[in-house]
């Protein structure tokens, strides 16, 4: 059963707006997410906090997919292991509950996508252990700060996402191809971009390419394996960095009988800052 592509399938706007209202607070978007009046994607909201990206596995593979975020550590730096079966991250937000925080969902049986809820509180299990991974909407804040204009913010899109031609790290069933976003960027902003970014390590840090996308197998930014696609203007360059839909693309090969993720773009808005994630 595979009723939706990545392609197909986008973030649903709700009842939140995007950077029109910047002073709402994680806990708010949380609660809006928990209660359904949100399922859309978070890029823009509860600005300065972490976002991260989610994984929920079995027990039995969690050491296996430990093992994978260790050996990629640009596209899954690891935020936070909840201990099995439980729902709570105390180190990211007191009332975290990952079974109904997260706007959408992707549930995933045997490496197929069956299902996009926005509520997992009926296939949570006691053995389940969460994993949430660094996401780079927490530096777009710095390159906001900067004054740079960040195309996907200000049209109100998801960010684009592609898989790339460059192999992640195998550990256990875990593989597949690196998963990258792309943010157009005029050259010298793209060489500040470089500079900020390298500061956040735990947020993917520095850009993984720069310029023509055929280099890391993209044949057309038009045409984003997950996202909103962006025009790149004449006078623009192509900026990639490492993408936490990584991990998505390793279940897929994986085919386990059942593993949880977040829809692309939507994200769980923790209540950490990103100022404390900067390595200097």
């Amino acid at each position: 059963m595979h009723p939706m592509s990545a392609e197909q399938s986008q973030p649903v706007a709700g009842g939140l707006g995007r950077r029109s209202t910047p002073a709402q607070t994680p806990a708010q978007v949380r609660q809006a997410a928990r209660s359904g009046r949100f399922n859309g994607h978070t890029s823009g909201l509860a600005d300065r906090h972490v976002q991260g990206n989610l994984v929920v596995l079995p027990a039995e593979h969690a050491a296996d997919f430990l093992r994978f975020c260790q050996r990629n550590p640009k596209p899954c730096p690891l935020l936070a292991v909840g201990e099995p079966g439980q729902p709570g991250l105390p180190g990211l937000g007191a009332d975290i509950d990952i079974r109904t925080d997260v706007p959408r969902y992707r549930v995933w049986r045997h490496g197929e996508l069956v299902d996009e809820p926005g509520d997992i509180s009926a296939l949570w299990q006691s053995d389940f252990v969460s994993f949430v991974l660094g996401c780079s909407f927490s530096f777009e804040q710095a390159l906001l700060d900067e004054g740079m204009r960040l195309r996907h913010i200000d049209e109100g899109r998801n960010v684009a996402m592609f898989r790339t031609s460059t192999a992640a790290a195998a550990a256990g069933p875990f593989a597949g191809p690196l998963v990258v976003t792309m943010r157009p960027l005029k050259a010298a902003d793209a060489i500040r971009a470089v500079q900020i970014t390298s500061r956040y390590p735990a947020v993917h840090g520095a850009p993984v390419h720069i310029g023509d996308p055929a280099l890391i197998g993209i044949a057309d930014l038009s045409r984003p394996d997950y996202g909103d696609a962006v025009v790149v203007h004449a006078d623009e360059l192509p900026v990639f960095w490492a993408c936490g839909v990584t991990p998505q693309a390793a279940l897929v090969q994986a085919r386990l009988p059942l593993a949880i993720t977040h829809a692309p773009g939507c994200m769980l808005v923790t209540d950490l800052l990103n100022h404390q994630l900067a390595s200097f």
